[in-house]
C-alpha cells in the first residue's frame, strides 16, 4: 500500500467536461445554420440562498463559533436542440461561509452534453448520479463523492466526471460508467462546527491505488420493473468513496487522514408500491483489502391520502439500518432504528415537512432530524432545517458533535 501526500491536479478533472463543452459548441454551431429545419431551445434557472445557522450550544474548540452565516449561489443552464435528442446542460455551485473556510467551496455539479437515441442514451462530462429508495441513508449511492461540508445527511454530492452509456430494452434499463477522476471528500474545518477531533487533513489524503485520484473506476447498473416491483442490480469496482479516518500523531498536533481502499461493491435495491405502501429495501456487499463486509437497510412507507377529506396526505416511515462492521463502521448507521413522519399539504404554498429521529439499538443514542419548507411567492421560498443529538453514548462516533444541535433558517430566491 503507498502512502502519499495529495497532489492538486485539475487536468484530469476539466478533461471530460471541455471535451463534453467541444460537443455542444460543435452541435450548437450547426444547429444556428439549421435553425429552419430544426427546434432548440435553451433555458436559465437555479436559486440563491441565504442560510444562518444558530447553535444551541457553545462550541467545544475555541476557534468555532455560536453562530454560522453562509450563503449559496447555484445557477443551472440547459440547452435542446436536435429535436430534443440531444442537450447540454451546466450547473456550478459556490457557497460562502463566514465562519469555515473549508465550507466556503466551489463545484461543478453539472456540465455535460447528453445524445439520445432510440435505445442508446449517451453522456459525457460531469454530472449528479442517483440510486436508492430508502429515506434514511442510501447505501447503493456511490458514483458521486458526498460533498460532506454542506451537510451531514450526506445528501448533497460532488459532481462526477464520467462517460456514461445507457442501453434501454424491453428486459430492463442497463447504464455503463466510466469515471476517469476521483473527488476527495470534503469535511468541516478546525473553525466549522460539526467536526471530529482531531481534524480531518483533507491535504494528506492516502490512496491504496498508485495512481491516486486518476485511478479509473467502473460502475455497471441493470434496473428494471415487475408490475410493483423496481428492482436495481448494480457493480461497482474502484475507489471507495467512503474513507477511513487514520489517526496521524507524527506532527506537532494530531490529524486524522483518509485513507481510500480499492473496494468491489456489489447492490441491490428494491421497491414494492402496493397501495399506500412503499417496501423498500437497499443491501451492499463490500471487499476490500481491510474487511469485507455486507450492509442493508430496510422498512416502508405508509401514507395516509387526503386527511380528514383535505388535500393534506400524511406519511409514516419505519427503516432499520444494519452494518456487519459493528462499532468499526465508517457510518453510525450500523445498528439502528428509524422513524419518520412526513407531511405534504398539497396546496399553492406547498408546505413539506419530514421529521424523524433515529435510535441506536445497542446505546440508545439518538439523533433527531427536522426539514421542512414553504413557498412564500412565486419565486420565495422559506426553509428550515434543525438537527439534535441526545443522550449520545461515549463509544458512539456522533459523540464528538454532541454539542453541535443546531437550528437553521433558509430563505431562497428562484429565478
Amino acid at each position: 500500500m503507498k502512502h502519499k501526500v495529495r497532489r492538486i491536479d485539475f487536468s484530469s478533472l476539466i478533461l471530460v467536461p471541455l471535451l463534453a463543452y467541444g460537443q455542444f459548441v460543435a452541435a450548437a454551431a450547426d444547429d444556428s445554420a439549421n435553425s429552419s429545419t430544426d427546434s432548440a431551445s435553451s433555458e436559465w434557472t437555479g436559486y440563491v440562498s441565504l442560510e444562518p445557522r444558530l447553535f444551541f450550544h457553545g462550541p467545544v474548540h475555541p476557534a468555532q463559533d455560536d453562530q454560522n452565516l453562509s450563503a449559496v449561489f447555484q445557477p443551472e443552464y440547459y440547452r435542446n436542440w436536435d429535436d430534443g435528442t440531444q442537450t447540454f446542460a451546466f450547473t456550478p455551485f459556490l457557497r460562502l461561509d463566514a465562519n469555515d473556510d473549508e465550507r466556503t467551496h466551489a463545484d461543478i455539479r453539472e456540465l455535460f452534453w447528453r445524445m439520445e437515441t432510440e435505445q442508446f442514451v449517451f453522456k459525457a462530462g460531469v454530472d449528479t448520479v442517483f440510486w436508492g429508495v430508502a429515506e434514511s441513508q442510501h447505501l447503493v449511492d456511490i458514483i458521486n463523492q458526498t460533498d460532506l461540508v454542506e451537510n451531514i445527511d450526506r445528501e448533497d454530492k460532488l459532481g462526477q466526471p464520467m462517460l456514461n452509456l445507457g442501453y434501454l430494452n424491453d428486459w430492463g434499463t442497463w447504464q455503463a460508467y466510466l469515471l476517469p477522476y476521483f473527488r476527495e471528500r470534503t469535511f468541516p474545518g478546525k473553525d466549522g462546527r460539526l467536526r471530529t477531533e482531531p481534524a480531518i487533513d483533507t491535504d494528506a489524503a492516502i490512496y491504496e491505488s498508485g495512481d491516486e485520484e486518476h485511478h479509473v473506476d467502473f460502475a455497471l447498473r441493470w434496473s428494471h420493473y415487475f408490475g410493483d416491483w423496481d428492482i436495481g442490480i448494480a457493480h461497482f469496482s474502484g475507489t471507495s468513496r467512503e474513507p477511513l479516518l487514520i489517526l496521524d500523531d507524527s506532527g506537532p498536533r494530531p490529524s486524522l487522514r483518509p485513507l481510500y481502499l480499492q473496494i468491489d461493491q456489489t447492490s441491490l435495491d428494491v421497491q414494492a408500491t402496493k397501495g399506500a405502501w412503499l417496501w423498500k429495501l437497499e443491501a451492499i456487499y463490500n471487499q476490500n483489502k481491510v474487511d469485507d463486509y455486507y450492509a442493508y437497510v430496510g422498512g416502508f412507507e405508509f401514507t395516509q391520502f387526503g386527511i380528514a377529506g383535505s388535500a393534506v396526505d400524511l406519511g409514516w416511515l419505519l427503516e432499520y439500518n444494519y452494518d456487519e462492521r459493528g462499532d468499526s463502521a465508517t457510518t453510525v448507521l450500523q445498528d439502528d432504528i428509524f422513524f419518520g413522519v412526513r407531511f405534504t399539504d398539497n396546496d399553492v404554498h406547498n408546505t413539506r415537512i419530514l421529521a424523524g429521529v433515529t435510535v441506536d439499538t445497542g446505546s440508545d443514542s439518538t439523533f433527531a432530524n427536522v426539514e421542512a419548507s414553504r413557498r412564500l411567492s412565486e419565486h420565495w421560498v422559506l426553509g428550515l432545517e434543525m438537527r439534535l443529538f441526545t443522550n449520545v453514548d461515549e463509544e458512539d462516533p456522533l459523540r464528538q458533535i454532541r454539542d453541535d444541535d443546531y437550528l437553521e433558517i433558509q430563505l431562497t430566491r428562484y429565478f
